[in-house]
Formats: structure tokens, C-alpha cells, sequence
């Protein structure tokens, strides 16, 4: 699937229209979509990995967009295998990467992982933090609990594209024509509210 965002933003996500159930739990009869992008500045920085079920494509798609580039970070929105999967395959492949996260991508990352030299290679951010990447800069923004607590966003000032991690999704690969909003009431019901609601009982029971 060849989707080009812009000129330096390049969209290398991949269709999966094999799979029967999202999460061993949601019916996806169109299928769904692992999205990942990769931005190409003077530093480079891939925005999330994919699920195992589509490892090869993936990594053939990041290669053809880095054309012999060698990427400086991998940004870490959410840690569920289909956004984080193969982030031990990127820093095998990429020695030399930098892992951008919050405090609590790191807390978690060791339960999934097993990361050589963890702690001289994590870039931790906060809230409001920049990153430089040349002419883009990504400003982060804590979103917890929009699906797990180490859910964060990116918005990237130069463009004007927000990295949105499980918000404002919908089942459905993206090959598949369809009316966007039945799909992304579905998704937003079961993926982000349910997730939210239970959160916020909660804060409010600990109160």
C-alpha cells in the first residue's frame, strides 16, 4: 500500500485482512490496520512498530522509506503488541536507536522486553516535552488510560499532525471501503471508553 502523508512523513503501517478477532475478542470482518509512520528529517524517528503477524511487510516498507537511512529514535505511544511488538526487532536491526517513552513506557517496557543497556539508550519525556528532529519538532502529550496508562501522542508542529496512538481509530483496514463512523463508534465503545470509564470510577473511588 503505498500512502505517502507528506513529502517527509511516510505512512508504513500494514493492512491485515486475516485476522478474525482484534484482542482474541472484537469480530473485524474488514480487518484492521497497524499504522506506523517514519519521519524523515535531519535526525529520523519511526513513530511506533506493528504486531508480529505482519513483521516482514513492515520492515520492508521501513526500508524502502529510509532508502539506506539509518533511523535515530523509535517513539514508543503504547506498549500492546500492535503498536510495540517489534521493538526488540528494531533495536537489532538498529543498533545505535534511541527509545522515546514516558516514565511509565520504561516502568513497563522490562515486563516485555529484555533490552540490552536499557537505561543509556531511553529518552524519557514528559508532558509538553519537544523533540528536535531538524525542521519537525513533536511535542508530546500524556494521554493515560487512552488505552493503558503509558499512552502518549505526538503532535508534530511543523505539519501539523498529531500522532493520536488508540484515539480516533476504527476497525477496518484501510483498503476496505466502507462508511467511517458505525466502524469507529464500535471502536471508540470498546477500545477507549470502556477503558476510560473504568479508570475514572476508580480515581474517583480513591479520592
Amino acid at each position: 500500500m503505498n500512502i505517502e502523508i507528506s513529502e517527509k512523513i511516510k505512512y508504513i503501517g500494514v493492512d491485515d485482512n486475516n485476522i478474525d478477532l482484534f484482542e482474541s475478542q472484537y469480530i473485524v470482518p474488514n480487518g484492521i490496520s497497524y499504522n506506523s509512520y517514519v519521519i524523515l528529517d535531519e535526525k529520523i524517528a519511526i513513530m511506533d512498530t506493528i504486531d508480529k503477524r505482519k513483521t516482514t511487510e513492515w520492515l520492508n516498507n521501513l526500508s524502502l522509506a529510509l532508502n539506506g537511512r539509518e533511523p535515530n529514535y523509535l517513539i514508543i505511544s503504547h506498549l500492546e503488541s500492535d503498536h510495540a511488538y517489534n521493538i526488540g526487532t528494531i533495536i537489532e536491526k538498529y543498533p545505535n536507536i534511541k527509545l522515546v517513552g514516558n516514565n511509565k513506557t520504561f516502568a513497563f517496557l522490562p515486563q516485555f522486553f529484555d533490552i540490552e543497556n536499557l537505561e543509556g539508550r531511553k529518552i524519557e519525556v514528559k508532558d509538553g516535552d519537544t523533540l528536535n528532529l531538524g525542521e519537525h519538532k513533536l511535542r508530546f502529550i500524556m494521554a493515560p488510560m487512552i488505552h493503558w496508562p503509558e499512552v502518549m501522542m505526538e503532535y508534530e508542529e511543523t505539519e501539523k499532525i498529531l500522532f493520536s496512538a488508540d484515539a480516533f481509530g476504527k476497525f477496518g483496514s484501510l483498503t476496505t471501503n466502507e462508511e467511517w463512523d458505525c466502524e469507529a463508534r464500535r471502536y471508540y465503545f470498546n477500545i477507549v471508553r470502556k477503558i476510560w470509564n473504568t479508570s475514572s470510577s476508580f480515581i474517583e473511588k480513591s479520592k
